[in-house]
């Protein structure tokens, strides 16, 4: 099987599984609600504002804070790894390889580890982190933890005295179910 091939069969496999139900929905809608919390409290605004600020002119700039753009934009991880490369380079340390084009998800996947990597050599806790399908799938419950960890990676910059400071605000949301 050759990787386009398999390109075009994983988002149709991801698009005809099974529903989730019982306490599996439970949890996806919850985290999807959170989400919503998260994207209207501006969290994905500020993430938005900073990746755009900290790359520049290096990537196409992300058009707007919406899941959906977030989302397309990040996924294939290229503006990740500038992003956290930027970060690397200011403290200096050795960038992250990447690849610039991405022709199958297999690649895309590798961008997204290799910028996890580099969050770790940058000093973001594992448990800060997201997997790789966290982003690539397109879930928003699941994108929740992306956004989590750029916010934590920009909280953590602004300690490290970066250039350009992320203005997120650090918010609690209480469980209440």
């Amino acid at each position: 099987m050759t990787s386009t091939t398999i390109a075009m069969i994983l988002p149709v496999m991801a698009e005809h599984r099974a529903k989730k139900s019982g306490l599996a929905a439970d949890i996806d809608r919850k985290l999807e609600q959170r989400y919503d919390e998260v994207e209207s409290g501006g969290t994905t605004n500020s993430i938005m504002v900073w990746i755009n600020a900290v790359v520049g002119k290096d990537h196409e700039e992300i058009p707007s804070h919406f899941f959906k753009e977030l989302h397309r934009s990040l996924r294939d991880g290229i503006m990740l790894c500038k992003l956290i490369n930027k970060l690397l380079d200011a403290q200096g340390k050795p960038p992250v390889k990447f690849s610039k084009k991405c022709a199958s998800p297999f690649v895309a996947m590798g961008n997204i580890e290799a910028f996890c990597n580099g969050c770790t050599a940058y000093g973001l806790k594992k448990e800060s982190q997201f997997q790789s399908t966290d982003l690539w799938e397109g879930r928003k419950g699941a994108f929740l933890n992306v956004v989590n960890c750029i916010h934590s990676l920009g909280f953590l910059a602004n300690e490290k005295g970066y250039a350009v400071t992320y203005t997120g605000k650090e918010e609690k949301f209480l469980d209440t179910e």
